[in-house]
């Protein structure tokens, strides 16, 4: 299965003019430990996804009492400056949806 599908949401959102959030949100104790357990999002295969340096990844948080994963990555440009395709960082997101879970 694809992790949009195992997922109840996912979602970017700024957080702050120079980072992007991303969400992982279960509403399922099950689906969401079959995505933890099969090691196929963490902060290194989500550094490649999105082309970063481990090192630009700030947090990756597991909440296993919220059933949720957080993601906190530097932006290549600050929001609103020249060249920012995403004001809101809302659309970052979208990697996210086709990682393979088994």
């Amino acid at each position: 299965m694809r992790l949009y599908e195992l997922a109840k949401v996912l979602r970017s959102k700024n957080s702050g003019p120079y980072e992007i959030t991303l969400d992982i949100l279960f509403d399922d104790p099950e689906k969401y430990r079959r995505v933890v357990d099969s090691g196929r999002v963490t902060r290194e295969s989500v550094a490649q996804l999105y082309h970063l340096s481990p090192e630009r990844i700030l947090e990756f948080v597991r909440y296993d009492a919220a059933l949720g994963i957080k993601i906190t990555y530097l932006r290549d440009v600050p929001s609103g400056t020249v060249g920012d395709r995403d004001v809101y960082g809302a659309q970052q997101h979208a990697p996210l949806m086709d990682i393979d879970i088994p």
